[in-house]
């Protein structure tokens, strides 16, 4: 019976409690089946909760199975945050580590030390959201509904995606890491700053860009995915390794580097893709496009709404990819922002990403410094993560799932902010309730 836990801490090294609690489970006779990516949140607080108390918290969630009854699991649970040097102190105050049972597949539990589906899981992002990448379909609600649905109301928690392109001619990072130095030094910075994923590509889809064989990209792509792999090695908590690529040679090579994230700019039409993507196990991004390299004379057509065109094509595609056998969720939707659409075409797709999401996939926006904006800034690309970090918080209101950037760092500075704002709203508005 799959269990599934959530785990958060807020004291101490955050980080570094929530891998040895990860370990002490696994030493417990959890056998480990997925974990999350991690995820930042403003501290839960009530309104009597001490100033220094307001710490953001880490959170993740694992899914595994081990030979335990519901309260045998508790009491371990218990014992390794002692062991972990939680005290018994006044609710709300900062914990170095929490675990939550937050579902217990075909083992219901209601007790007043335990219940299992955790009573307020379904109201809570920081919880939602770890499950949401684990399993979108899990059901979770009061009335039975699935993850996905309920994120729906509470909208999730973004993955922050770094754009980490090999290439000396992308059209605003091309070149920019030539310097194994500065790679090595961005990468780690990446890893030490909690970023949810990297993602690697070695072929420019820039307006006339020359296309790429398998040889000439995997050869940029191998000594990269050697150094991230070797940065990762025996750690349980690591970001999400994505490949962007359209060709599925280089993808099925890059799964003996254990990428997670399969990040295809052709959509998944080619069947050897669509092979590669059911046997990896991986999650998977279908970009919709029309032609790649991008060419600006082939566009989507003005007469229909881009929205409805691109949700009609997303539910096309996953009738295709259920028929082949592909477990829909692993799929994310990626619409393509600046391939075959025009500014305000883009801008109509940024501004309705609730109705994309509507599709029944995780959203994946990339919009950031892209051609679309130059009506609106005369600032060439690689001096546009101002304007898109707005967008990107904009993108946050609406409850995309994965937002996929050129400057993570400053991105997750923001969004943190902007989360601990929102929050004290929500809060402000659930006392007005009482």
């Amino acid at each position: 019976m799959t269990i599934y836990l959530g785990l958060g801490a807020n004291d101490g090294d955050r980080r570094q409690n929530l891998e040895r609690a990860i370990v002490a489970l696994q030493e417990a006779g959890f056998r480990l089946d997925k974990i999350s990516p991690l995820v930042e949140s403003p501290a839960l607080l009530s309104r009597h909760a001490e100033p220094t108390w307001h710490k953001p918290y880490l959170n993740l969630a694992v899914s595994g199975v081990a030979d335990w009854q519901p309260q045998q699991g508790l009491a371990i649970a218990k014992r390794i945050e002692q062991d972990l040097g939680r005290t018994a102190g006044a609710r709300w105050s900062p914990r170095p580590i929490d675990i939550d049972f937050l579902h217990w597949r075909d083992c219901p539990t209601t007790s007043e030390r335990l219940t299992i589906p955790h009573a307020d899981a379904y109201q809570r992002d920081f919880v939602l959201t770890p499950l949401l990448h684990l399993q979108p379909d899990l059901a979770i609600g009061q009335q039975g509904e699935s993850v996905f649905a309920l994120t729906h109301a509470i909208r999730p928690i973004p993955l922050w995606m770094a754009v980490l392109n090999v290439t000396p001619d992308s059209f605003s990072d091309g070149g920019e890491w030539s310097e194994a130095n500065q790679l090595d030094a961005y990468l780690d910075k990446l890893i030490e700053r909690n970023v949810q994923i990297i993602d690697l590509g070695a072929e420019s889809t820039r307006p006339a860009a020359a296309p790429l064989d398998c040889q000439q990209e995997w050869a940029r792509l191998e000594p990269v995915l050697q150094k991230i792999a070797e940065r990762l090695h025996g750690k349980h908590i690591k970001p999400w390794l994505s490949v962007d690529s359209r060709h599925p040679t280089t993808m099925d090579k890059a799964m003996r580097y254990g990428v997670d994230m399969i990040n295809d700019v052709g959509g998944l039409g080619d069947a050897d893709m669509v092979a590669v993507a059911k046997n990896s196990g991986c999650q998977v991004v279908a970009m919709h496009s029309l032609k790649v390299p991008l060419n600006p004379a082939v566009s989507l057509p003005t007469q229909r709404s881009a929205c409805s065109q691109i949700t009609q094509w997303a539910e096309q595609k996953m009738e295709t990819w259920a028929r082949a056998g592909l477990d829909l969720n692993r799929m994310i939707l990626d619409p393509g922002i600046g391939f075959g659409k025009s500014s305000l075409q883009a801008f109509e797709l940024l501004s309705h990403c609730h109705a994309l999401r509507q599709s029944g996939l995780r959203l994946l926006i990339g919009h950031s410094r892209k051609s679309f904006m130059s009506g609106m800034t005369a600032r060439p690309p690689h001096q546009r993560d101002l304007e898109t970090l707005g967008m990107s918080l904009a993108l946050c209101q609406q409850g995309v799932d994965i937002i996929r950037v050129h400057a993570p760092l400053l991105h997750m500075r923001a969004y943190l902010a902007w989360a601990h704002v929102t929050a004290a709203a929500q809060s402000d508005n659930d006392k007005r309730e009482f």
